[in-house]
């Protein structure tokens, strides 16, 4: 099962159910940025964190993204469209489409939703 997951099997389903604290705590021991912590046939999940005033170094991706913002303030830039983000905005960006959060204000924790799954 996936780190910070808990999972009740009925039949051939499975919810699991996670916690961004320990996702968060998960993804920081691992030193990095981001932390996939679901995968499924039709899509995926992960947890994103930059701290205020760290550089975004995103490319596209070749998926449908979804970006909902848990925490923080950011700008972030979608091809040629920009907007100002922070607690609770949700950002949906096409596959293919260079995307990246800039002007960090808060340390930004953004849960991330691909479609088909990313990897």
């Amino acid at each position: 099962m996936p780190p910070g997951a808990q999972g009740e099997r009925k039949g051939n389903e499975q919810m699991k159910e996670f916690r961004l604290d320990r996702l968060d705590l998960e993804r920081a021991a691992h030193n990095g940025a981001y932390l996939r912590f679901l995968r499924e046939p039709r899509m995926s999940a992960g947890l994103y964190a930059l701290a205020a005033g760290e550089a975004d170094s995103q490319r596209p991706h070749a998926q449908d993204v979804i970006n909902f913002v848990v925490s923080g303030r950011a700008s972030i830039t979608v091809g040629e469209e920009t907007t100002m983000v922070a607690r609770g905005s949700v950002v949906y960006v096409p596959a293919g489409q260079p995307a990246r959060f800039h002007h960090i204000t808060e340390d930004l924790r953004v849960l991330v939703v691909f479609s088909p799954p990313e990897g």
